[in-house]
């Protein structure tokens, strides 16, 4: 999916660091997508099974693959840097982890709505920030986050099960609204936890750094909004 909104990616840029300071920038963007890519794959396999429909069950599974070869297109290129995917990994662990416990679903239309909120965010998320790397990166995390074949799977299919249940669309709106704040919380502890975000946002100023991120976290929450009306819902 291409990007939704207008964050300005043109802004120019300022040096910020060594060579090798930035290598280990890039280093952490793939070390937490390759751990999200994992993490979705472990969820779609196990959504699968508990499916209403095998139908359902396909079209998960189908999904899940598709996570874990965004996966080992991340581990490949860690690797062409010389780094091994699971040092990569290493220092996102614990905060993706508690992150899906906070949001564990309590079943699986809430499953289907966690993977059409947070996944579409993080997106959106590595998509901006890569939009400001060399053409490499920026070709590679457009091509993991690409996701409208799944965005257009989970909005039919959260559509089709909304229609007639005002209760499920009460629930889910209100889940989908605390997902989204757990989401953009979560991209932004990362982003300070390493530290990477103002540098790979390419700038050495903190007020630009704010005013850069403001910018980037509202086009994700008008993007959200979006998807919440395509569902019929309120973000």
């Amino acid at each position: 999916m291409s990007s939704e909104g207008s964050f300005p990616a043109d802004r120019p840029a300022t040096s910020n660091g060594t060579g090798a300071e930035q290598l280990q920038h890039v280093v952490d963007l793939y070390g937490v997508m390759a751990y999200g890519e994992l993490s979705a794959f472990e969820r779609f396999s196990s959504d699968a099974r508990f499916s209403p429909t095998l139908k359902d069950r396909a079209d998960l599974g189908r999904l899940a693959v598709v996570e874990f070869g965004h996966f080992e297109l991340v581990s490949a290129e860690l690797a062409r840097l010389g780094v091994d995917v699971q040092v990569a990994m290493a220092p996102f662990q614990a905060s993706i982890d508690a992150f899906h416990e906070r949001t564990r679903p309590g079943d699986w239309y809430e499953s289907l709505m966690k993977a059409y909120v947070t996944d579409a965010v993080s997106g959106d998320f590595y998509r901006a920030i890569a939009d400001r790397l060399d053409p490499d990166t920026r070709a590679l995390v457009s091509r993991i986050k690409e996701n409208e074949d799944q965005l257009t799977l989970l909005t039919t299919r959260l559509r089709r099960a909304l229609e007639h249940d005002e209760r499920l669309a009460s629930r889910l709106a209100l889940w989908g609204r605390r997902l989204v704040g757990e989401a953009l919380t979560q991209a932004q502890r990362i982003g300070i936890e390493r530290a990477f975000l103002g540098a790979l946002l390419g700038l050495d100023d903190p007020a630009a750094q704010q005013t850069v991120t403001a910018e980037l976290f509202a086009e994700l929450t008008r993007n959200h909004s979006r998807r919440m009306n395509a569902l019929g819902l309120t973000a």
